[in-house]
């Protein structure tokens, strides 16, 4: 199955390890500790965060460490500046509106 940045950051367990992950390698025992859930099911978050290009899981010695790869993340980024772009531009322009508005009850002696 194709998998894509998104869906791996669409559950709240994969952005957790991937949090867990951000700013020290750390070895898959260490991450499926820290959850309520079965290895099996950390190892499946994980394989789905691998697939996605987000993790990628290194063998040192009989350890096997966690290394996050957050280039994919600009991917998400990139979306989400263009409607922060829009909303940027709507919420500038009903500030603009909101001036006229008191601007036009001022010079009529409104009061709010």
């Amino acid at each position: 199955m194709r998998r894509d940045v998104f869906q791996a950051i669409a559950d709240p367990t994969r952005r957790e390890i991937l949090g867990m992950i951000a700013h020290k390698s750390l070895n898959i025992n260490s991450v499926t500790e820290q959850f309520d859930v079965s290895r099996a099911a950390i190892y499946k978050h994980m394989k789905i965060l691998s697939e996605c290009g987000l993790l990628e899981i290194k063998q040192q010695g009989r350890e096997r460490y966690c290394e996050g790869k957050f280039e994919k993340l600009n991917e998400i980024a990139d979306w989400v500046s263009q409607y922060k772009e829009f909303w940027e531009a709507r919420f500038d322009s009903l500030e603009i509106y909101l001036k006229e508005i008191q601007t036009k009850n001022k010079k009529h002696g409104r009061k709010k």
